[in-house]
Protein backbone atom coordinates (compact mmCIF):
# COMPACT_ATOMS: atom_id res chain seq x y z
CA UNK A 1 0.00 0.00 0.00
CA UNK A 2 2.50 2.58 1.22
CA UNK A 3 5.93 2.49 -0.25
CA UNK A 4 9.19 4.19 -1.02
CA UNK A 5 10.01 6.69 2.22
CA UNK A 6 9.37 9.98 2.09
CA UNK A 7 10.20 12.75 4.77
CA UNK A 8 7.13 15.31 3.64
CA UNK A 9 3.27 15.22 3.31
CA UNK A 10 2.01 16.32 0.07
CA UNK A 11 -1.13 15.77 -2.57
CA UNK A 12 -0.15 15.71 -5.87
CA UNK A 13 -2.92 15.02 -8.59
CA UNK A 14 -1.02 14.99 -12.19
CA UNK A 15 -3.26 15.18 -15.34
CA UNK A 16 -5.94 13.45 -14.15
CA UNK A 17 -9.16 12.91 -16.26
CA UNK A 18 -12.52 11.56 -15.31
CA UNK A 19 -15.69 11.07 -17.61
CA UNK A 20 -18.85 9.64 -16.92
CA UNK A 21 -21.20 7.98 -19.50
CA UNK A 22 -24.00 10.13 -20.98
CA UNK A 23 -26.49 8.78 -23.20
CA UNK A 24 -23.57 7.39 -26.10
CA UNK A 25 -21.16 9.82 -25.28
CA UNK A 26 -19.23 10.43 -22.45
CA UNK A 27 -19.09 13.79 -20.24
CA UNK A 28 -15.69 14.71 -19.25
CA UNK A 29 -16.12 15.83 -15.22
CA UNK A 30 -12.00 16.45 -15.14
CA UNK A 31 -10.26 17.58 -17.59
CA UNK A 32 -6.58 17.15 -17.31
CA UNK A 33 -6.22 18.66 -13.73
CA UNK A 34 -3.40 18.97 -12.10
CA UNK A 35 -2.18 20.28 -8.66
CA UNK A 36 -0.42 20.56 -5.12
CA UNK A 37 -1.16 21.04 -1.92
CA UNK A 38 2.03 20.15 0.83
CA UNK A 39 0.98 19.38 4.39
CA UNK A 40 -0.30 22.03 6.63
CA UNK A 41 -1.86 23.92 3.80
CA UNK A 42 -4.79 24.22 2.26
CA UNK A 43 -5.96 24.45 -1.85
CA UNK A 44 -9.59 26.12 -2.11
CA UNK A 45 -11.35 25.13 -5.27
CA UNK A 46 -14.40 27.46 -6.12
CA UNK A 47 -16.36 27.45 -9.30
CA UNK A 48 -20.12 26.81 -10.24
CA UNK A 49 -22.22 23.97 -9.74
CA UNK A 50 -21.40 20.70 -11.76
CA UNK A 51 -18.04 22.24 -12.60
CA UNK A 52 -16.48 19.14 -11.46
CA UNK A 53 -15.06 20.24 -7.61
CA UNK A 54 -17.06 17.48 -6.31
CA UNK A 55 -15.55 14.88 -8.51
CA UNK A 56 -12.15 16.37 -7.67
CA UNK A 57 -12.51 15.59 -4.25
CA UNK A 58 -14.01 11.86 -4.87
CA UNK A 59 -11.17 10.90 -7.28
CA UNK A 60 -8.45 12.96 -4.64
CA UNK A 61 -10.11 10.44 -1.51
CA UNK A 62 -10.31 7.47 -3.59
CA UNK A 63 -14.43 6.70 -4.02
CA UNK A 64 -14.12 7.29 -7.85
CA UNK A 65 -11.10 6.08 -9.82
CA UNK A 66 -10.61 8.42 -12.54
CA UNK A 67 -9.87 7.48 -15.91
CA UNK A 68 -6.34 8.45 -16.21
CA UNK A 69 -3.14 10.32 -14.26
CA UNK A 70 -1.75 9.89 -10.98
CA UNK A 71 -2.78 11.03 -7.80
CA UNK A 72 0.17 10.92 -5.53
CA UNK A 73 -0.20 10.78 -1.48
CA UNK A 74 3.48 10.99 -0.03
CA UNK A 75 3.51 10.92 3.70
CA UNK A 76 6.55 10.34 6.30
CA UNK A 77 5.87 6.87 5.84
CA UNK A 78 5.99 6.55 1.99
CA UNK A 79 3.55 7.37 -0.78
CA UNK A 80 0.87 5.35 -2.48
CA UNK A 81 -1.08 6.28 -6.15
CA UNK A 82 -4.51 7.24 -5.15
CA UNK A 83 -5.97 7.22 -9.24
CA UNK A 84 -4.76 2.86 -8.85
CA UNK A 85 -5.43 1.19 -5.57
CA UNK A 86 -8.00 -1.14 -5.44
CA UNK A 87 -11.55 -1.04 -3.57
CA UNK A 88 -10.36 -3.34 -0.49
CA UNK A 89 -6.48 -0.72 -0.09
CA UNK A 90 -8.63 2.52 -1.14
CA UNK A 91 -11.01 1.34 2.01
CA UNK A 92 -8.02 0.66 4.07
CA UNK A 93 -6.43 4.08 3.29
CA UNK A 94 -9.69 6.12 3.87
CA UNK A 95 -9.75 4.82 7.59
CA UNK A 96 -5.62 5.30 7.81
CA UNK A 97 -4.69 8.33 6.17
CA UNK A 98 -7.50 10.07 4.62
CA UNK A 99 -10.17 12.67 6.61
CA UNK A 100 -13.66 13.17 4.45
CA UNK A 101 -15.83 16.12 5.57
CA UNK A 102 -18.78 16.17 3.58
CA UNK A 103 -21.30 19.15 3.12
CA UNK A 104 -24.02 17.37 5.18
CA UNK A 105 -22.23 16.08 8.39
CA UNK A 106 -24.00 12.75 8.19
CA UNK A 107 -23.52 12.26 11.98
CA UNK A 108 -25.42 8.47 13.53
CA UNK A 109 -28.28 9.96 15.02
CA UNK A 110 -27.88 7.23 18.01
CA UNK A 111 -24.63 8.27 18.70
CA UNK A 112 -23.52 11.26 21.22
CA UNK A 113 -20.87 13.71 19.78
CA UNK A 114 -17.81 11.62 21.68
CA UNK A 115 -19.16 8.06 20.19
CA UNK A 116 -18.79 9.70 16.68
CA UNK A 117 -15.14 9.68 16.45
CA UNK A 118 -14.52 6.41 18.97
CA UNK A 119 -16.57 4.75 16.07
CA UNK A 120 -14.31 6.07 13.63
CA UNK A 121 -11.05 4.61 15.38
CA UNK A 122 -12.13 1.14 15.13
CA UNK A 123 -13.14 1.14 11.80
CA UNK A 124 -11.79 -2.08 10.28
CA UNK A 125 -10.88 -3.72 13.66
CA UNK A 126 -11.98 -6.80 15.57
CA UNK A 127 -15.48 -5.81 17.37
CA UNK A 128 -14.07 -6.36 21.07
CA UNK A 129 -10.63 -4.57 21.77
CA UNK A 130 -8.86 -4.64 25.25
CA UNK A 131 -10.31 -1.94 27.28
CA UNK A 132 -6.57 0.15 27.91
CA UNK A 133 -7.48 0.73 23.75
CA UNK A 134 -10.74 1.85 25.00
CA UNK A 135 -9.89 3.95 27.12
CA UNK A 136 -6.98 5.43 24.76
CA UNK A 137 -9.35 5.82 21.92
CA UNK A 138 -12.07 7.82 24.26
CA UNK A 139 -9.48 10.28 25.62
CA UNK A 140 -7.50 10.98 22.23
CA UNK A 141 -11.33 11.68 21.25
CA UNK A 142 -12.00 13.70 24.29
CA UNK A 143 -9.16 15.81 23.09
CA UNK A 144 -10.13 16.24 19.79
CA UNK A 145 -13.56 17.65 21.16
CA UNK A 146 -11.51 19.61 23.22
CA UNK A 147 -9.53 21.50 20.38
CA UNK A 148 -12.94 21.80 18.28
CA UNK A 149 -14.57 23.75 21.99
CA UNK A 150 -17.42 20.97 22.00
CA UNK A 151 -15.47 18.66 25.27
CA UNK A 152 -18.40 20.27 27.51
CA UNK A 153 -20.73 18.93 25.05
CA UNK A 154 -19.35 15.44 24.52
CA UNK A 155 -22.23 13.28 25.83
CA UNK A 156 -24.79 15.00 23.36
CA UNK A 157 -26.59 13.59 20.37
CA UNK A 158 -26.77 15.06 17.00
CA UNK A 159 -30.45 16.88 17.49
CA UNK A 160 -29.22 18.31 21.05
CA UNK A 161 -26.69 20.33 18.91
CA UNK A 162 -26.75 23.35 16.90
CA UNK A 163 -25.79 23.17 13.14
CA UNK A 164 -22.15 24.45 13.71
CA UNK A 165 -21.70 22.33 16.55
CA UNK A 166 -22.76 19.43 14.69
CA UNK A 167 -20.17 20.22 11.90
CA UNK A 168 -17.37 21.00 14.38
CA UNK A 169 -17.88 17.19 15.67
CA UNK A 170 -18.13 16.19 11.51
CA UNK A 171 -14.06 17.79 11.14
CA UNK A 172 -13.46 16.35 14.72
CA UNK A 173 -14.12 13.08 13.72
CA UNK A 174 -12.30 13.13 10.56
CA UNK A 175 -9.11 13.96 12.34
CA UNK A 176 -9.43 10.93 14.45
CA UNK A 177 -7.00 8.68 12.81
CA UNK A 178 -4.69 11.62 12.02
CA UNK A 179 -4.67 11.61 7.92
CA UNK A 180 -2.47 13.22 6.02
CA UNK A 181 -4.87 14.42 3.60
CA UNK A 182 -8.37 16.01 4.39
CA UNK A 183 -11.01 16.73 1.52
CA UNK A 184 -13.48 19.49 2.83
CA UNK A 185 -16.68 20.06 0.77
CA UNK A 186 -18.42 22.92 1.45
CA UNK A 187 -17.95 23.07 5.12
CA UNK A 188 -20.06 26.22 5.49
CA UNK A 189 -22.83 26.47 3.44
CA UNK A 190 -25.55 25.18 5.84
CA UNK A 191 -24.24 27.79 8.52
CA UNK A 192 -24.78 31.68 8.25
CA UNK A 193 -22.15 33.94 8.35
CA UNK A 194 -20.54 33.99 11.80
CA UNK A 195 -20.51 30.33 12.36
CA UNK A 196 -19.53 30.19 8.71
CA UNK A 197 -16.51 32.25 10.00
CA UNK A 198 -15.70 30.18 13.17
CA UNK A 199 -15.57 26.84 11.22
CA UNK A 200 -13.18 28.42 8.25
CA UNK A 201 -11.16 29.49 11.33
CA UNK A 202 -11.37 25.85 13.11
CA UNK A 203 -10.38 24.67 9.70
CA UNK A 204 -7.40 26.67 9.24
CA UNK A 205 -6.43 25.68 12.78
CA UNK A 206 -6.50 22.19 12.97
CA UNK A 207 -4.96 21.62 9.23
CA UNK A 208 -2.04 23.79 10.47
CA UNK A 209 -1.90 21.29 14.03
CA UNK A 210 -2.25 17.92 12.34
CA UNK A 211 0.14 19.28 9.03
CA UNK A 212 -2.46 17.48 6.84
CA UNK A 213 -2.69 18.47 3.06
CA UNK A 214 -5.95 19.89 2.31
CA UNK A 215 -8.53 20.10 -0.92
CA UNK A 216 -11.40 22.33 0.39
CA UNK A 217 -14.26 23.10 -1.64
CA UNK A 218 -16.48 26.43 -1.31
CA UNK A 219 -18.84 28.73 -2.43
CA UNK A 220 -17.94 31.43 0.19
CA UNK A 221 -15.55 33.93 -1.36
CA UNK A 222 -15.33 36.10 1.98
CA UNK A 223 -12.03 33.74 3.20
CA UNK A 224 -10.28 32.67 0.12
CA UNK A 225 -7.86 35.67 0.67
CA UNK A 226 -6.81 33.20 3.99
CA UNK A 227 -6.16 30.27 2.02
CA UNK A 228 -2.39 29.26 0.93
CA UNK A 229 -3.69 28.81 -2.71
CA UNK A 230 -6.73 28.91 -4.88
CA UNK A 231 -8.11 27.43 -8.20
CA UNK A 232 -10.87 27.89 -9.93
CA UNK A 233 -13.04 24.74 -11.81
CA UNK A 234 -15.14 25.40 -14.79
CA UNK A 235 -16.42 22.35 -17.09
CA UNK A 236 -13.44 20.49 -15.62
CA UNK A 237 -10.82 22.33 -16.10
CA UNK A 238 -8.55 23.71 -13.21
CA UNK A 239 -7.12 26.99 -13.55
CA UNK A 240 -5.01 29.03 -10.41
CA UNK A 241 -6.70 32.30 -9.80
CA UNK A 242 -8.76 33.93 -7.04
CA UNK A 243 -12.08 32.60 -7.20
Amino acid sequence: MITATRTTTALTVDDVTLTYPDGTDRLTALDRVSLRVTGGSIAAITGPSGSGKSSLLAVASTLIRPDSGRISLETPGGSADLATVGRREAAALRRSSIGIVFQQPNLVPALTAVEQLEVMAHLGQRLFTSARRRRETHAKAMRLLDSVGLADQHAKRPAQLSGGQRQRVNIARALMNDPALLVIDEPTSALDTERGAAVIDLVLTVVREHDAATLLVTHDRAHLHRMDAVYRMVDGRLTAGSG
